[in-house]
């Protein structure tokens, strides 16, 4: 006999079974139905034949707008490539006509371009398949996105120029212009955009922060050792009073440092003990401060490492240190040899009323006040710095980033030596440098992005017609003389996309 409960459970699963089964029928998706499946690719390129990145692309189909699978917008990569995957009913292609449109902020807009389509068969699905594939060509517009990053960089230049602020604060006043500008006036008219969040990030070049990080920290050291000081004494020790032998040494001995390490560190380390000889000798100290600049000068352009337009240069280009020194060192050598001579003629008679009495007491008291503090640190300091312009040597071999080296000999030198870290990234690195660097890049890729840059390379190959004698010519003129009333890093940086434009443009 069944009981009341027993037959209750009984109906009660079998009307589970029924509304499952009944669920899943009415829940299922019908099968998928053919249709026709469009894989258009392309690229979008610039009048130099170089990719242009981020376009929006837009697939039209019978002039009627349509979404790849999966409805994201269609947009060009870093080398400008796209590939769109489309989706229609069965029977639409190929009679219907497929064009494509493109579109960028400072760009002219592509208007709609019919493609030709290939049948390449069918799917397991059967779908019929279809491809496209297409190149532009996108051109520069002038826009107010354009003169707003002209103005931004061109208040940049005049502020650092005039010295009216400091220049950390000017780029950072730029960059951030630019950025305000985009994401506010850009928010409601793409003509207004300058520069997105991510391009602003992407545009700093941290192998050359991070190269400048690791030099600062090994030269911080090595000015705990006194080193410097101690060059200038023993560069007085071998004159042996002798005035124009003193002054070629203390060139050379500067040329010589600034080649390793940061001229503006070197001269601030030389200057003081230089200005005691020239008071001990009795004549004007500037005759011997303004042979040791031009001296930096020159020693710094020998390398890699030697000043932060070369720095910048490296990076840009690719350039090793072996490529500095192989190109540079010569040059380098006979202009330095040619300063000497200028400069120990042109200071003669500074020279000849040198008073030089006593010289053996004068080297006594200059070793004792200007000697080694730290003769263990000087050692490990000099060791690891050997270690890292060898990785720099060899860099290129390895393909290893500059700054890698740098980093890699400056966290070796603190670990050895124990010098206290937070002491050398408080007073030792020069933050507001750093950060006026990664300013700078965005203020740079502002005028890039809007076509300023490219602007001016192609005035520069319009005037020199063609000709790379010329147009090199141009080049170094405009910079030697840009140079003396504006900085010459953030000229160099402005320079190097232009450089870059000309290579492709003039053979």
């Amino acid at each position: 006999m069944v009981t009341p409960s027993r037959s209750f459970l009984q109906c009660l699963v079998l009307a589970l079974v029924a509304s499952t089964v009944w669920a899943s029928s009415v829940g299922a998706a019908p099968a998928a139905v053919p249709g026709d499946r469009l894989s258009l690719s392309g690229a979008i390129n610039n009048p130099q034949g170089k990719g242009v990145k981020e376009v929006e692309v837009e697939v039209l189909v019978n002039g009627q707008p349509v979404l790849q699978e999966g409805e994201e917008a269609v947009a060009t990569g870093s080398q400008g490539t796209f590939v769109a995957e489309v989706a229609l009913p069965a029977g639409t292609l190929p009679g219907s006509e497929v064009a494509v449109k493109a579109h960028k902020p400072c760009w002219r807009s592509i208007a709609p371009t019919p493609v030709k389509l290939i049948e390449v068969g069918t799917d397991q699905e059967g779908n019929r398949l279809y491809q496209a594939h297409q190149q532009f060509t996108l051109y520069r517009q002038v826009t107010p996105a354009f003169w707003l990053a002209t103005l931004t960089l061109l208040l940049v230049y005049g502020i650092i120029a005039a010295e009216l602020m400091h220049r950390t604060l000017a780029a950072l006043l730029g960059a951030a212009l630019i950025l305000f500008i985009s994401y506010t006036a850009g928010t409601f008219d793409k003509s207004y955009f300058i520069l997105g969040f991510e391009d602003a990030m992407q545009a700093i070049d941290m192998n050359v922060i991070f190269l400048l990080m690791g030099m600062m920290i090994i030269v911080g050291v090595l000015k705990k050792t006194g080193l410097f000081q101690w060059l200038a004494f023993k560069s007085y020790a071998m004159a042996r009073g002798n005035v124009f032998i003193l002054s070629c040494i203390l060139m050379v001995v500067t040329a010589v440092c600034s080649a390793f390490l940061d001229n503006v560190t070197t001269m601030l380390l030389m200057i003081p003990v230089t200005i005691e000889i020239a008071i001990t000798l009795k004549i004007n100290p500037i005759a011997f401060l303004i042979p040791e600049v031009f001296a930096s000068n020159v020693g710094g352009t020998a390398t890699l490492i030697g000043d932060p337009p070369n720095i910048l240069i490296g990076s840009y280009a690719k350039l090793s240190f072996v490529d500095f020194v192989m190109n540079l060192t010569i040059i380098v050598a006979v202009c330095l040899a040619i300063s000497l001579i200028y400069y120990v003629y042109w200071y003669k008679k500074d020279y000849l009323k040198a008073e030089i009495k006593d010289v053996g007491r004068t080297i006594d008291y200059l070793r004792e006040e200007y000697k080694i503090t730290n003769k263990k640190l000087l050692t490990m300091a000099l060791g690891l710095l050997g270690f890292t312009i060898f990785l720099f040597i060899i860099h290129g071999v390895l393909h290893m980033e500059p700054s890698i080296a740098a980093l890699t000999g400056a966290m070796l030198l603190l670990a050895v030596s124990r010098v206290d870290i937070v002491e050398m990234l408080e007073h030792e690195v020069e933050w507001p440098t750093l950060i006026f660097f990664m300013a700078l890049f965005m203020v740079v890729a502002g005028a890039e992005e809007t076509g300023l840059i490219q602007v001016i390379a192609e005035w520069v190959a319009q005037v020199s017609r063609g000709s790379l004698v010329v147009a090199v010519l141009m080049v170094l003129w405009v910079s030697a003389l840009a140079s003396a009333a504006i900085d010459n890093i953030p000229f160099t940086a402005t320079m190097l996309p232009i450089i870059a434009f000309l290579n492709q443009t003039i053979p």
